[in-house]
């Protein structure tokens, strides 16, 4: 199946043609490149309409497209409701979170949450937890480079995908050290008009196929999956419908919708314009491109049920994630493939590089410049240390991604939602809306939260004891079926680790002795709300 789709070599050139165009945008865009701001935050000079362009450009991840896709086109209805979480949750977003970041911080979550609270403890906490939450992130979107481009090149030993992803990290690596926060924000909004557009076309193309009756394409998906049948459209084809089955449901449902406000990556980007009405202004406009691009997802999924078919789609390389490239495969042979996959590739190196930069910043600006240095260190420094994670990251992200290749994409993105919303979230929330919140309260609540999260993963099916009822083979990341060290019972642990967080945050704050600094309060909620003085918001 890997050799048989489309043309490697068309392939490889519409690729080398898509890693070129880019690597231009970045050279140019990193002329400016002076300051530590230029670097972090693009020199805050994006317009809220490119910003909100760029935030689709970073959330609309090889998940978004790849994984919703194949989620849809086997499991139907569960694999939507990836879509409507991950659309919901910007309102959460929105309404609680974006605004009131942009005012009080500067380049990085940390920034907020230091600001009223002790200095030290509470950067190291923030940077850590940023940091497992991009190498989450960064695991799925490397395992879906491998899946893909072993698709299109016709590599199916692991070796060969091994290599696949280890040139992904370089290329990344290569785009940040270049051109900073600047280089990739115009790779983001390039990416997004290109995968709405391509998105777009192909949906017009499964509805004319199928002369633009929604019915008939859904029930042509139904005919071409006789062991699911009608229960492609209604929930619990993926779940079933045990007691365990719907709390896993509901565990999914809450990490995504409460992970997003969480996400640094995606909070980073409220920095890169001037001021808090553009910071809106940009979630308005990202809520409508992404809005628009999960309707797209329900066509194409659907579309590639009823045209390509659930066996076609499992047997192929990257499994579930090869549903859109094979469905572009059969709508417009080797050159729609040849598109919509270097669309693809380049959706996963522009989150690839907008999560490398978040990692590397909250690295170089909370934990060497403000708890090593002790703020006394100039930009070029800290932008120079942040170069340097930058490679490290890069390195660390391979390796992840050779082991984690071969896993459905949307499923690993959605236990970095789970980590977000786990370790941030409480932590954002009490911090910039609870006057007693205190250090004690912060750090149990980001450590907390991080911890039972990645235990509960770690002893969950993900990882051990899940298998095949039908064929007896391992559906976890160990892929021996006889190593089976699972004792928590569902895949997602949000329903249990988001509300201990918020917990641990309050047990923290109401049994510590520390004194509630009534002026730093009142500062931080006049710059929360106005954003008076917040180009400021460092404190020595």
């Amino acid at each position: 199946m890997a050799t048989e789709i489309g043309n490697p070599t068309v392939n490889i050139l519409i690729f080398g043609l898509f890693v070129v165009a880019t690597l231009a945008i970045v050279i140019r865009a990193s002329r400016n490149n002076r300051t530590a701001a230029d670097y972090y935050a693009g020199g805050r000079s994006f317009t809220g309409p490119q910003n909100g362009i760029a935030i689709a450009g970073d959330y609309l991840s090889a998940a978004s497209f790849l994984g919703i896709a194949g989620a849809i086109a086997i499991n139907g209805y569960d694999g939507f409701l990836y879509s409507i979480g991950f659309l919901v949750a910007w309102l959460v977003a929105l309404l609680l979170v974006a605004e009131l970041l942009r005012n009080t911080g500067r380049f990085t979550m940390a920034d907020v949450l230091s600001f009223r609270l002790k200095q030290r403890p509470v950067r190291m906490a923030a940077a850590f937890s940023t940091m497992v939450v991009c190498f989450f992130y960064l695991l799925a979107q490397m395992a879906g480079a491998g899946g893909l481009v072993a698709l299109l090149l016709g590599i199916s030993n692991r070796t060969g995908q091994s290599l696949v992803i280890a040139v992904v990290g370089l290329i990344m690596i290569t785009y940040v050290l270049v051109g900073g926060m600047k280089g990739t924000t115009w790779v983001q909004i390039v990416k997004a008009v290109l995968l709405v557009i391509g998105a777009g076309i192909m949906t017009l193309w499964v509805l004319a196929k199928f002369s633009f009756n929604l019915s008939s394409l859904l029930g042509a998906a139904v005919a071409n999956n006789p062991t699911a049948g009608e229960k492609l459209l209604s929930p619990g084809l993926q779940y079933g419908a045990t007691g365990i089955s719907k709390l896993d449901f509901i565990s999914l449902g809450l990490a995504l919708v409460l992970g997003t406000a969480g996400l640094p990556h995606v909070l980073m980007r409220f920095y890169t314009v001037p001021t808090s009405k553009e910071a809106r202004r940009s979630v308005t406009w990202a809520i409508w491109i992404i809005g628009i691009f999960y309707l797209f997802t329900l066509v194409l999924g659907y579309g590639a049920g009823a045209l390509v078919g659930p066996d076609a789609i499992k047997a192929a390389p990257g499994k579930a994630n090869s549903a859109a490239p094979l469905l572009a495969y059969h709508l417009g042979g080797e050159l729609l493939l040849g598109v919509i996959s270097a669309i693809a590739f380049a959706t996963i190196l522009a989150v690839v590089a907008g999560l490398t930069i978040t990692a590397s910043a909250s690295f170089a600006h909370d934990v060497y410049a403000q708890v090593i240095k002790k703020g006394q260190i100039n930009p070029d420094g800290e932008v120079r240390v942040a170069r340097i994670t930058v490679l490290v990251i890069g390195v660390i992200a391979i390796i992840g991604g050779i082991f984690a290749n071969g896993q459905n994409i949307a499923f690993l993105v959605a236990l970095a939602f789970a980590v977000a919303a786990s370790a941030n979230l409480p932590t954002i929330l009490y911090s910039l809306f609870w006057r007693r919140f205190n250090t004690r309260g912060a750090l149990w609540s980001i450590y907390g939260g991080l911890a039972s999260s990645i235990l509960l993963i770690a002893f969950s099916p993900v990882v051990s004891g899940k298998v095949d009822a039908k064929t007896g083979a391992s559906l976890s990341m160990i892929t021996d079926a006889s190593v089976d060290f699972h004792w928590f019972p569902l895949d997602n642990p949000g329903i249990v680790s988001i509300p201990l967080a918020f917990f641990l945050g309050w047990l923290g704050t109401v049994t510590s002795k520390e004194p509630v600094n009534v002026d730093k309060f009142a500062e931080m909620e006049v710059r929360s709300l106005t954003g008076a003085g917040s180009e400021k918001a460092v404190q020595h």
